[in-house]
């Protein structure tokens, strides 16, 4: 096998890594200013003179900077990074876009992140729980959630192998519930195209139902369904097993982005929202029990047989 052979297979020219490596780098620095954000505005609770009468740093604006940060800066960075890595190795394929349109979606979402946490700390907001962004930051999301959702199925496209590996599937529930959740429950009136100022184009009850539906399912899109993505990559990797049931994997993948979708009302019982609107909710909030389950159970007993590795491999011990 001579040497250019070895440099495009095994090197860098056959998989994009550099974005890959970047993503991660950026997670872990939101994933330090969050959770340092978390800690403080914690201690400003037991201890109010730490705001030290200056308004940005005040609990009420650095509480967005905190939830925002971890969810989306942490989270958010790392879920595309992964997501990067596990769509190039299960397809063999190298990322569509050449270099520039995944290197668009990092900047973009960086951007997008920073601004967004500067203008809270300036006293800008929406005032909707995970969705505080103001309109132009909201536009910067969508944007770029464009550009990597067209990277992230044309690379699927390209594929060399036939089979689209179940880890693609949460991956693409994820992509394709956050854009439909970003884009309904931040609809709006700018008050002017030079004001940061909007209305919602929804107004009681049907708002609070909106932006719940939102707040549960930011929580299940991103937080729950992206991740089990990543652990039905990397966990039978790591462990080198295969997935215990790949049949109950595409159970867990149906029953969860089925299920997920209805239960945002149960944040608003005993309010305006129609009592069947509750009901149906919490019903369904009872039966998520059932994939939550499958996909436990399924990544126990994945690694059935490999336990000692919880002992000496840092990823597993982080799944």
């Amino acid at each position: 096998m001579n040497s250019r052979f070895e440099s495009v297979w095994f090197g860098s020219e056959q998989y994009n890594y550099d974005i890959v490596k970047k993503f991660a780098i950026m997670a872990m620095v939101w994933g330090l200013l969050g959770m340092s954000a978390g800690v403080y505005i914690a201690s400003e609770l037991a201890w109010p003179f730490l705001n030290f009468d200056i308004a940005e740093i005040t609990f009420g604006r650095l509480r967005p900077v905190h939830t925002s940060l971890v969810i989306f800066g942490f989270g958010g960075s790392a879920l595309l990074g992964t997501s990067y890595y596990v769509v190039q190795r299960t397809c063999q394929a190298r990322l569509w876009g050449g270099k520039w349109l995944p290197e668009f979606t990092f900047w973009g979402w960086q951007l997008s992140i920073g601004i967004g946490v500067v203008l809270y700390m300036m006293g800008y907001t929406q005032a909707r729980e995970y969705a505080e962004f103001v309109w132009p930051v909201d536009l910067g999301i969508l944007v770029t959630w464009v550009a990597y959702a067209t990277v992230f199925f044309m690379t699927i496209r390209k594929r060399s192998q036939p089979h689209i590996y179940v880890a693609l599937w949460f991956y693409l529930a994820f992509i394709l519930g956050t854009a439909v959740l970003h884009i309904f429950n931040n609809l709006a009136v700018p008050v002017a195209w030079n004001s940061f100022e909007s209305y919602s184009l929804f107004s009681g009850v049907q708002d609070a139902m909106t932006q719940w539906w939102y707040g549960h399912n930011a929580v299940g899109t991103i937080l729950t369904i992206a991740f089990l993505g990543m652990m039905y990559y990397f966990l039978p990797k790591q462990a080198e097993r295969p997935i215990y049931s790949y049949r109950l994997s595409i159970v867990h993948f149906w029953a969860l982005t089925f299920l997920y979708m209805w239960v945002g009302g149960h944040h608003l019982l005993w309010t305006s929202l129609p009592d069947w609107v509750g009901s149906v909710a919490s019903a369904f909030s009872i039966l998520l029990l059932l994939p939550s389950w499958g996909g436990m159970i399924n990544g126990i007993m994945t690694l059935s047989g490999a336990w000692e590795k919880l002992r000496s491999d840092p990823i597993m011990l982080f799944m």
